[in-house]
């Protein structure tokens, strides 16, 4: 049963144009008790809290961003529960967090 709403690939390879030297990725996994946790609804809130965007993890829990060098704060909430991880890109590159849910 499909829910009807589609969301970008969140477990494939970047896409080949994506350049680290200038471009900021945000990348990780939900995870609960140590599992991955698919269909995670994951979303980006900037230093200030504001919501930036949300995307559903893949069914390895993955999960990817493009954003703006800083910190940002990642929350996950899933069947599985709720949880949230704070990262801080200083500047472009990939840069990786689990969130953990329970």
């Amino acid at each position: 049963m499909s829910s009807g709403c589609a969301a970008p690939d969140q477990s494939g390879a970047l896409p080949a144009s994506t350049n680290l030297e200038k471009e900021t990725v945000l990348t990780g996994r939900v995870l609960a008790a140590g599992e991955p946790v698919g269909g995670a609804f994951v979303r980006l809130l900037d230093g200030t809290g504001e919501f930036t965007a949300e995307v559903v993890s893949s069914a390895e829990g993955g999960f990817r961003f493009f954003a703006a060098p800083g910190t940002w704060t990642l929350r996950a909430l899933s069947r599985a529960g709720n949880g949230q991880a704070v990262i801080t890109a200083h500047g472009p590159g990939l840069h990786s967090a689990e969130v953990a849910v329970s």
